[in-house]
């Protein structure tokens, strides 16, 4: 079976789907790995350096025709699904759950697309393979690195013969695994750090990183399954407003990370929130894309200033800032994946088994996950586009 590694070509996007080192592993299951012309070089991998490792280097329309099994990050384009064949595997982050209807079209064209964003994060043996633990890891630590660098002022407390310079209070809104990383970087940079999750079970990991837990007068749980958190009710949003909005205003630096999957980030730091905090403050939105972030003000892919002197920094693909050490762990995960499902050189499925359950979305030409068959079927019955 031959394995094909494509080069990524959404905007700005750096990483790749499978670094060098990790070819040999997928030898030694029989698979022989081909590899697009120049789809490591943003990551900082070579050709030559997947030739030494035992792949093939090809062009774009060899690797489409040649593959059974195509590793990506990203859904391939219009122009990349014209050359794929029926029967075809793709494995990448296809974030079914948020479009629905591309994922009725990969089952038209008979694709088997296999979403490493679809792993059920609480299986042990499912850790190995979570793409979207270990690239907001990577996106955590770079957010602090982003707000440090913005910042008019030291992280730390720093004493020098000039005076001394207190340390930045730092906010982390959102324990998740990029909010930890968040807390531990900032910490590590010498800030005072506080955080907040609507989840209660979060504050023992805030803590043993050395940040102090905030607990709100409302004290909502807003725990949801599958270790995220669930969307809130308006009246709970509202109460968690009011007490977060005095909060956030006398930190110096507010980095969020709160994200639903397939819904609409929550909004926590509010257009008032923002008026009141100083002038130099920074904010990092770490939730931000085209549903909307967790700060009202944002602007997705943008940096802004409001009138009363804070930065909005909005990024969209903090991992592919950090190409090389994130497509190492993303290699890593797609990899496990993968031979998760090979069994002497093929691929197998047991439709029973729970990790092939959730991420493989479609198969012989149908859309077989439940939660993306679901979003499907009020759209077919009331007429609109699928």
């Amino acid at each position: 079976m031959k394995v094909g590694v494509a080069k990524e070509t959404a905007p700005e996007e750096r990483r790749v789907a499978l670094a060098p080192d990790a070819i040999e592993k997928l030898r030694a299951a029989n698979l022989s790995v081909l590899v697009e012309r120049g789809a490591g070089a943003g990551a900082s991998f070579p050709d030559t350096d997947y030739a030494e490792a035992g792949a093939r280097i090809v062009p774009t329309t060899s690797l489409y025709s040649q593959s059974d099994v195509i590793l990506r990050i990203h859904r391939p384009s219009p122009a990349e699904l014209k050359l794929c064949h029926p029967d075809q595997v793709i494995i990448g982050m296809l974030a079914p759950l948020l479009d629905p209807a591309a994922m009725a079209e990969l089952a038209r064209l008979h694709l088997t697309a296999i979403s490493l964003d679809a792993i059920p994060r609480t299986l042990s043996r499912s850790q190995s393979m979570d793409a979207l633990s270990s690239q907001a890891n990577v996106a955590g630590y770079k957010a602090v690195l982003v707000a440090a660098e913005a910042f008019g002022r030291y992280f730390p407390l720093l004493t020098t013969p000039a005076g001394t310079a207190r340390p930045a209070n730092v906010l982390v809104l959102g324990v998740g695994v990029a909010g930890l990383q968040a807390i531990a970087t900032a910490r590590r940079l010498g800030a005072q750090v506080k955080a907040y999750d609507v989840r209660p079970e979060t504050r023992e990991q805030a803590e043993s990183l050395g940040a102090q837990f905030i607990v709100l007068n409302s004290a909502i749980d807003g725990a949801g399954q599958g270790g995220y958190a669930r969307a809130l009710t308006p009246q709970e949003q509202a109460a968690q407003q009011d007490e977060l909005n005095d909060i956030i205003a006398s930190h110096d630096v507010v980095i969020t990370t709160a994200q639903v999957p397939g819904r609409r980030p929550p909004v926590l730091v509010t257009a008032n929130a923002v008026e009141c905090m100083k002038a130099g403050s920074i904010i990092v939105d770490m939730a931000a894309s085209d549903l909307g972030g967790n700060c009202e003000l944002s602007k997705p892919g943008k940096v802004t200033t409001t009138q009363n002197g804070v930065a909005i920094h909005a990024p969209l693909n903090l991992p592919a800032s950090m190409p090389t050490g994130a497509s190492a762990f993303y290699s890593r995960n797609i990899s496990n994946l993968l031979l998760n499902f090979v069994t002497l050189g093929e691929l197998r499925y047991d439709f029973e088994d729970e990790i092939t359950a959730a991420t493989v979305i479609t198969y012989g030409g149908k859309v077989v996950q439940e939660a993306t068959r679901k979003l499907l079927q009020p759209a077919s019955r009331g007429g609109a586009k699928a």
